[in-house]
């Protein structure tokens, strides 16, 4: 059947399910309860995984339920008659938090598995912030809730539970549903036989919770593959799940980091054949002559759609969990689609000139944020600058609800220390993945949208000019002395070994109102000759030769000084000059208003 685009999609809605949680919480024992059909990629297969014990990439999984009343309302035409949940079971392992960034750009609904025992952890928080920039809603499961002494258990889980709550209801995600589960009784070690307990239950939670997510077959194809694998006689393998567009059998798809354009020869969902695949889809594609161990996780797309960027504008706030200021000139591992590499980071600002404007609110799923302007004036920062908390609203029973923190809209400049190859408007974060795995803190530093990508490897020249990023300078000197009555020579503006060339023209203010324009340099020491257009006031001439007056020199050995000429309690003529100059200027000219 086809649906508005034109493309040949199946009966059954595809829903992606992020598993998240810290390590041990029993995330890969969930969604093997849940699940009845495993997918290639599924439940710790990779050789590494299995001999330590954890989930070490994207393990993906499915089971498929009868249409919920409330779907069949809000799909009218589209004719779903099943609903199948695709479980992304993400990685816990600290290091391993770039695979989590990847597989939070394709889920729908996130379910933070934590163990009852232990509560939030390190991981559980970290995961709780990706989630909140990657998806609109959430269901907290308990799990381990046999462990519990069966007298006490109810106890526990509602004293956890109402924990959980207060953790959550600053984020977006408060109020949102929390289950207890023993996915598997008995512990990893307990024989399968042991029925998971609270499974139905949760199954029929998911149900309730799902929505119809936006998909748009329209726009170029693009798919995060996770796992790539050859079968004899047919091929190679990719699987993954569609992030935006539509692929149909014989269409030509690349592989841009390799430059390789391959043509689909077959699809599969979950060991179905399908002739085509659209946004939110999870996908085997088949092309041929191709090696799988070129490509075991990245990105796929309609030839030559996709960019490579050696540097980006985007959006950006700070994550309210990292401790610590974000200073520009700053490294940071960069999440980007599916690639983090290492980065540094320039802060910027709106103008002081230009309009205010308010934090965009976060863009929803496949929204897109507004555009970067280039053609508008930003302020360099050494920093990010956090704003001040405000209050906002209250809860149902008049409660006023905690501060929520309002920082001033930022944008940043991104320099990576090699390419990466991204979609438009993608995702990205930044992260201090360098800190002790084991220290109790969040390690995700910032996340943006990127808005702008520079192609060219010479960027810094023919690119970065057009970013009016601007730092304010102010400099102070004094008066020495009048030449005449047009002309005063300064002194402390510049340093010895400043090309005073590089100022000549700018425009100062003298502190008794007098506006000169410098003319160059008066001697070797720094000094510099000022030309008053208007003329020295009268007032100002007096001040300056009261100033200008020479101390009285000490007599000779064994004589008195001379006599010292009356004080004048006058202050030096300062002189002040206020410019302007553009960072990413290559001839770091001066600029006034």
């Amino acid at each position: 059947m086809a649906n508005a685009g034109g493309v040949q999609t199946s009966s059954t809605l595809n829903f992606n399910i992020g598993v998240l949680g810290h390590i041990d919480s029993g995330k890969t024992s969930l969604a093997k309860a849940l699940s009845t059909t495993a997918s290639t990629a599924a439940f710790d297969k990779n050789p590494q995984s299995k001999e330590r014990g954890i989930t070490l990439d994207l393990g993906f999984s499915s089971f498929t339920v009868d249409l919920p009343i409330h779907l069949k309302e809000q799909c009218g035409q589209a004719g779903y008659e099943r609903l199948q949940f695709t479980l992304v079971d993400c990685p816990g392992h600290a290091s391993l938090i770039r695979t989590i960034i990847g597989g939070a750009q394709i889920i729908d609904l996130m379910l933070l598995v934590v163990d009852v025992m232990k509560g939030v952890q390190t991981q559980t928080a970290e995961c709780l912030v990706i989630g909140e920039m990657a998806c609109p809603r959430m269901v907290v499961v308990l799990n381990k809730t046999d462990l519990l002494p069966a007298a006490k258990r109810q106890g526990a889980i509602d004293k956890m539970s109402k924990r959980l709550h207060k953790t959550l209801e600053n984020t977006r995600f408060h109020g949102c549903p929390i289950i207890p589960v023993a996915a598997k009784p008995g512990g990893p070690e307990a024989p399968d036989t042991e029925v998971a307990q609270g499974v139905p239950e949760l199954i029929e939670l998911l149900k309730a919770q799902t929505y119809l997510p936006r998909r748009d077959p329209s726009g170029p194809f693009l798919m995060a593959v996770d796992h790539c694998f050859s079968i004899r006689g047919q091929g190679t393998v990719m699987t993954g799940t569609v992030l935006q567009g539509a692929v149909s059998i014989n269409d030509s798809i690349e592989i841009p980091a390799l430059k390789v354009t391959r043509k689909v020869k077959s699809m599969q969902m979950f060991h179905k054949a399908v002739s085509s695949a659209m946004q939110g889809d999870r996908v085997g594609v088949c092309v041929t002559q191709f090696d799988p161990k070129q490509l075991e996780r990245g990105l796929v797309c309609t030839p030559e759609s996709l960019r490579t960027i050696y540097a980006a504008v985007i959006s950006v706030r700070k994550i309210a969990y990292f401790k610590g200021a974000l200073h520009t000139k700053s490294k940071f591992h960069i999440t980007v689609g599916h690639e983090t590499v290492m980065g540094r980071v320039t802060f910027f600002r709106h103008a002081p000139s230009e309009p205010r404007t308010e934090p965009d609110p976060a863009p929803s799923a496949g929204e897109d944020p507004a555009p970067f302007q280039f053609e508008r004036e930003y302020l360099y920062q050494e920093e990010y600058l956090i704003g001040q908390p405000r209050q906002e609203g209250g809860d149902s029973d008049g409660k006023p609800a905690a501060p929520k923190q309002q920082d001033e809209k930022q944008w940043a400049l991104l320099e990576f220390e090699k390419p990466v190859t991204c979609p438009r408007l993608c995702l990205v974060i930044g992260s201090k993945l360098d800190t002790d795995i084991h220290s109790n803190t969040c390690r995700l530093a910032f996340h943006g949208v990127l808005l702008e990508g520079f192609e060219e490897k010479n960027y810094p020249e023919c690119s970065l000019p057009r970013l009016r990023v601007y730092k304010s300078k102010h400099k102070e000197g004094q008066v020495e002395r009048v030449a005449d009555d047009y002309t005063v020579i300064g002194r402390n503006l510049f340093k010895k070994e400043t090309n005073i060339q590089l100022f000549v023209g700018l425009k100062v203010t003298l502190s008794t109102g007098e506006r000169g324009v410098i003319e160059g340099g008066f001697g070797q020491s720094g000094k510099m000759k000022i030309r008053i257009p208007e003329g020295l006031s009268a007032e100002t001439k007096l001040l300056l030769s009261a100033t200008s007056r020479k101390k009285p020199k000490g007599g000779s050995k064994g004589e008195p000084a001379k006599e010292e000429e009356p004080k004048t309690d006058s202050q030096p003529i300062s002189i002040q000059m206020s410019f302007k100059r553009y960072v990413f200027d290559p001839h770091k000219k001066m600029v006034q208003s």
